[in-house]
């Protein structure tokens, strides 16, 4: 009984640790939690292999299970000090304080880290300390001096104590969620009032034939709500609009620029539908998706900065790209300026940025993969060469240049689907941005190819609907598909995985016919 109500205790510990820790992350900033803090570091530190095999088979749900195991270590941790305190009860206790050493030295580690951002670890682990020091002494019932010890102790005693701590840490770790609550409304507020600008050139209009009328067939833009999401905040940065500035320096800028929001919402704003793909999207996957940006072209404020591409005898080869959160994105400074539509985007589908998809500004270059060009709540842009700096993905063994490759996909019938006998409509997308997609094909178990039906093409930065009707005849069957680029490039058959720049290879699905 005393060594269950001990591992209780240092669970209680915990849960106090925790709830102080966020309580004093409401003051300083959400971002310096312990557990944000500690899975920022894991992240940072995850090798690309197991950070694949984490997005391949958890999805946009990585971030959840990493948090959940850090949680579950911590609950072991925490059954284990409150376990010592039966035998060493200063020891036990001061043993929570290796949590907030953990804590804090994640949290000042990591690229945008502060040393105030120390302090919602270290109050957190004194408060667990003290919780766990005050129930283990509940564990030991009073005796005359010089009686030994039994296995008796105050059972009323602790159950009060721990009832007291188990509320009072509810109460902290409320009202830490209702102060960052509160420190967000303004980030919140700006974006629920934002009044998007017409657009000075709109997006071409989306020409009839473009999505085709298939069940089961992605649509042709993506809704903000099913758009892909992979980053390494485990905490979605709330940035006020209103407090946003974007610093524009570096070599060859010989005019620094510096922008607010209402600076960028007054340039000229261009509206275009671009098809965004992540480097860690599986042959198959399902990180891409289409929308229409509103946003003002990159290009123009480099320009007015001074910059000049390398074709023209620029300096700089290399843009990096910071985030509030740290994230460091090098983008090719030719690619930016060689006409594509390179956004700093601010709507999304007829929308202000969803947070999650980077608010109130993030960048969107066309033909490169999402990890060297679509910086998410962007602040900074440094211009450089890529032999004086590697960003954040780079000096994780991902390569500095990374145009998107040309994929096609299968999304219906699905995998092991058992659909009739006779013309079944294999249907799918196809994209190759910034060269387009002019032919798909579909072979059945190693057969000749036939040709799909392409939707009517909306543009080279727009991934492209396809279908064949496929004459079906009982038994399993394997489709395959492979797509053509502007270029006349096909698709490869060979395959590697996402590491270091991107899956290659040719979808296929096996289906059983009844």
């Amino acid at each position: 009984m005393r060594a269950a109500c001990a591992a209780l205790g240092g669970v209680i510990a915990g849960f106090a640790s925790l709830a102080v820790a966020e309580l004093a992350a409401a003051v300083v900033r959400p971002e310096a939690g312990p557990v944000a803090a500690v899975g920022g570091a894991v992240i940072d530190r995850t090798p690309p292999a197991l950070k694949d095999f984490a997005v391949r088979n958890f999805g946009t749900n990585d971030k959840l299970v990493l948090e959940l195991g850090i949680l579950a270590i911590l609950a072991l941790f925490a059954v284990a000090v409150g376990l010592l305190t039966l035998r060493h009860r200063i020891a036990g206790s001061a043993a929570v304080l290796v949590f907030g050493a953990v804590g804090a030295t994640a949290a000042v580690g990591r690229p945008e880290g502060r040393v105030s951002d120390a302090l919602p670890s270290v109050v957190g682990a004194l408060a667990g300390a003290g919780v766990l020091y005050l129930l283990s002494g509940r564990l030991v019932a009073p005796r005359p001096a010089g009686e030994r010890a039994t296995g008796a102790f105050d059972r009323r005693g602790f159950v009060v104590a721990a009832g007291v701590a188990a509320v009072a840490s509810a109460g902290a770790g409320l009202l830490g969620r209702r102060l960052t609550s509160a420190v967000q409304a303004g980030a919140e507020a700006s974006r629920r009032d934002l009044k998007l600008p017409a657009p000075a050139s709109p997006a071409p209009a989306v020409p009839a034939g473009a999505e085709l009328e298939v069940r089961g067939l992605s649509p042709f833009v993506t809704p903000n709500k099913d758009f892909y999401r992979v980053d390494t905040a485990l905490v979605v940065p709330r940035v006020d609009a209103g407090e946003w500035r974007l610093r524009i320096h570096g070599k060859g800028v010989t005019r620094p620029v510096t922008l607010g929001f209402q600076d960028l919402l007054r340039r000229k704003a261009v509206e275009r539908d671009i098809t965004l793909t992540c480097v860690s999207n599986e042959v198959g996957g399902p990180y891409v998706g289409n929308a229409r940006w509103l946003g003002v072209r990159l290009a123009d404020l480099l320009r007015e900065a001074g910059v000049r591409p390398p074709s023209e005898g620029g300096r700089a080869d290399q843009l990096v790209a910071r985030s509030v959160d740290g994230m460091t994105i090098g983008t090719p400074v030719e690619d930016v300026m060689d006409g594509r539509d390179a956004l700093l985007a601010f709507g999304m589908n007829g929308e202000p940025l969803p947070f999650e998809h980077g608010f109130p500004v993030r960048m969107v270059v066309p033909g490169l993969y999402g990890y060297v060009s679509a910086c998410k709540w962007i602040k900074d842009i440094e211009l450089t060469t890529f032999d004086a700096y590697d960003a954040y993905w780079v000096k994780r063994s991902w390569s500095r240049r990374a145009p998107i490759k040309t994929q096609a996909r299968i999304d219906t019938p699905r995998p092991f689907a058992s659909p009739k006998a006779g013309t079944v409509a294999v249907a799918g997308v196809a994209w190759a941005q910034h060269r387009g997609i002019t032919r798909v094909e579909v072979r059945v178990d190693e057969g000749p190819w036939h040709p799909a039906r392409l939707a009517a093409p909306a543009g080279r930065d727009i991934w492209r609907q396809w279908v064949w009707e496929w004459p079906a005849t009982p038994g399993s069957h394997t489709l395959e598909v492979r797509a053509t680029d502007g270029t006349g490039a096909v698709q490869t058959a060979r395959r590697a995985g996402t590491v270091p720049d991107g899956a290659t290879g040719r979808h296929s699905v096996v289906v059983d016919v009844t």
